[in-house]
């Protein structure tokens, strides 16, 4: 039995099967005031900024106590070589 090649990609391109639309679709985006997207904006970068300054305070704690380890295992006789960043 022989297939004919060129006529079965003839086929699945004429369109004899179905085919669904395939375009991007963009999704409905509210219409909002230019004051309510500043707000939300500024809103954004004051809840960040709060994260940032935790994440500080987090460091630092972490800092203190790596310190205190390092100070220890050098009273212990440990050498500690502290990488620099």
């Amino acid at each position: 039995m022989d297939i004919n090649k060129d006529g079965l990609e003839n086929a699945l391109s004429s369109g004899s099967i179905e085919k669904k639309e395939t375009q991007p679709q963009t999704p409905k985006v509210p219409q909002v005031s230019k004051e309510q997207e500043i707000g939300h904006h500024q809103g954004a970068l004051s809840t960040l900024l709060n994260e940032r300054n935790e994440l500080v305070k987090m460091i630092q704690n972490v800092e203190v106590v790596m310190q205190a380890h390092i100070k220890r295992l050098e009273e212990l006789g440990v050498k500690i070589q502290q990488k620099k960043a």
